[in-house]
């Protein structure tokens, strides 16, 4: 699988955006790869692509600077509207389930965050309309970024990533997946719900996963019992566990034998411990370890490592 380069992984998050808007971003590409980490749009103010150095911004004549201000380029109503009919691919209703959510996951596992009026009924975002701010976020390949955590603890009886957004959980995920496949010899599912761990175009996967069998867009309770059912998996791996569906699903999965790896947004000890489901799940077993991540200045870096109920004893 031929790797890309991070100005390549840029530009093929800013495919999406509307010509002018990636016309800048093409002209800085070399610049800002190295950094980047989301592109930012709003309705009517600068266009920013941000990364852990901080932001950059553009002036009306298409330079590059690090200030805003009164000459900085602004996204234009039009230029907002057709970005985001370019990452429905011009059909918005294909994605309204995801959209629903506050999301799109775009080709090459990125993922654009998307704000707007809602529409709900019966306290459920069933539409958005009116979007005023995208936020693409840039995926990448750190091959062997996971060299220290495997180290450290065998990730293979299960693993808790915590981290707060763009700590690098999921890039963490990959690699980990990727490492205990090949090397490790054992057969991994890869419950990619969001499509943003193999990033799978036509159906091949964008990014190296190694030997895993990768369910593709499958809600993750559904897709971790298929997997439990047809795949004979020594490991399961998603991203993301929030409902109580996710970790029903992950307690059944370790029950039946299967080691869980997964990843959870908090960016705290404290957070952690106020999501009252993971403390059931932490509280059973199914996670024998626990990392949580520096945080966005240091993405993929390990802050703290509890093993054995040492999270929840301290």
């Amino acid at each position: 699988m031929d790797k890309m380069t991070d100005e390549q992984r840029l530009l093929q998050a800013a495919e999406c955006l509307s010509p002018p808007l990636y016309e800048l971003i093409l002209r800085h590409s070399r610049t800002l790869s190295d950094d980047a980490r989301e592109i930012r749009l709003r309705l009517n103010q600068p266009v920013s692509v941000a990364g852990a150095k901080g932001a950059s911004f553009f002036t009306r004549g298409g330079d590059l600077t690090n200030e805003y201000s009164s000459d900085s380029r602004c996204c234009s109503r039009r230029e907002l509207d057709e970005t985001f009919q370019r990452m429905c691919s011009y059909s918005v209703y294909a994605r309204q389930r995801e959209l629903n959510q506050g999301f799109l996951t775009l080709k090459g596992g990125h993922r654009a965050g998307v704000s707007g009026t809602a529409v709900t009924e019966l306290g459920q975002v069933v539409n958005v309309r009116q979007i005023t701010s995208v936020s693409i976020r840039v995926a990448r390949e750190l091959p062997n970024c996971a060299d220290s955590l495997l180290k450290s603890i065998d990730c293979t009886r299960g693993l808790l990533i915590a981290g707060a957004p763009c700590s690098g959980k999921t890039t963490l995920l990959r690699d980990i997946a990727r490492q205990i496949s090949l090397k490790e010899n054992l057969k991994v599912s890869v419950i990619d719900e969001r499509g943003e761990l193999a990033a799978k175009s036509g159906g091949e996967p964008q990014n190296d996963l190694g030997l895993c069998d990768v369910f593709d867009g499958y809600p993750k309770s559904v897709g971790i019992g298929q997997a439990v059912r047809t795949m004979s998996p020594d490991v399961v791996v998603c991203d993301e566990v929030g409902t109580a569906e996710d970790v029903r699903a992950l307690m059944l999965c370790a029950r039946s034998g299967v080691a869980v790896i997964a990843s959870v947004h908090a960016g705290s000890r404290e957070d952690l411990l106020r999501q009252p489901r993971l403390r059931s799940a932490l509280s059973t077993g199914v996670f024998p370890a626990v990392a949580l991540l520096s945080g966005r200045s240091r993405a993929g870096e390990t802050a703290a490592l509890w093993k054995d109920g040492e999270l929840l004893a301290a």
